[in-house]
């Protein structure tokens, strides 16, 4: 019984990127470039710290609450606060791979926040320092950009939330220094920059490989719950499990504009 869960598991998990995969493609079609990986805090920006995640809400039949986010924001503009909030706390099933139960209930965390998590974060490149894939602070990436091949190149992948459940928040973040690094974007060599809840965590390069929940310092590379690898979705919209065997390969399919060539994927 436990086997044909996993196996469920893994199926809906693929689908749910190939779900994100779609919605991203038509939030392109329509806007004309890929969502901000994450909104910056600025005066100008309507919607500050908001994620791509939340850019995506009404291109998956979720239009109420990306009107309740936009009035949220109008009346308040610090998105963690629910009400008005209310996505900060409201988990999105097609954001969560079901074989990590954290992620289909609001988790308190510190500062007793009481928050929804993602189990897809997205590719922002090498590092929080290099932000050279698809997802990043302030991007606005077109496909043709992706001069890598949107074959070659992965935009979203797998990671658990961090054991405090500090990281990994759908809604809207924070992450390294601003960069939303950890929390809902990452890169395939990911580096701690250090902070009050990774202070003992070393400070990389991290390796994309297989992860434990209760362990903190594994917010920091691409990793599932399921045995062997993890799923990614490349910038064609196309889900793959990638083994860990693929840990040196991918760094190149992380970059969208790196002229490498990724052979396997």
């Amino acid at each position: 019984m436990q086997a044909v869960r996993a196996a469920a598991a893994r199926v809906k998990c693929a689908n749910n990127l190939k779900q994100l995969g779609l919605a991203l493609h038509n939030y392109h079609d329509t806007q004309s470039a890929l969502p901000s990986g994450l909104s910056p805090r600025r005066a100008a920006e309507p919607y500050p710290l908001m994620t791509w995640l939340t850019r995506l809400l009404p291109y998956v039949e979720q239009e109420r609450l990306w009107q309740a986010t936009v009035n949220a924001y109008g009346y308040r503009r610090n998105p963690f606060t629910n009400p008005p909030h209310l996505g900060y706390s409201m988990p999105i099933a097609l954001f969560a791979c079901p074989a990590d139960g954290r992620v289909l209930s609001p988790q308190t965390t510190h500062a007793n926040r009481r928050v929804a998590l993602t189990s897809y974060v997205g590719v922002l490149g090498i590092d929080w320092a290099r932000p050279d894939g698809v997802l990043y602070l302030d991007s606005h990436v077109r496909l043709t950009d992706i001069t890598d091949g949107t074959s070659n190149t992965v935009m979203v992948g797998e990671r658990p939330p961090s054991a405090d459940k500090w990281y990994g928040w759908w809604y809207a973040g924070y992450g390294q220094a601003g960069t939303g690094s950890g929390d809902m974007l990452l890169g395939a060599a990911e580096r701690n920059r250090g902070g009050r809840y990774v202070r003992q965590c070393p400070p990389g390069p991290y390796r994309f490989g297989p992860g434990k929940v209760a362990e903190q310092c594994d917010l920091f590379h691409f990793w599932s719950p399921h045995p062997g690898g993890a799923y990614f979705l490349s910038a064609d919209g196309s889900a793959h499990f990638l083994t860990y065997a693929a840990a040196d390969v991918l760094p190149l399919l992380a970059t969208c504009a790196g002229g490498e060539i990724a052979e396997g994927f």
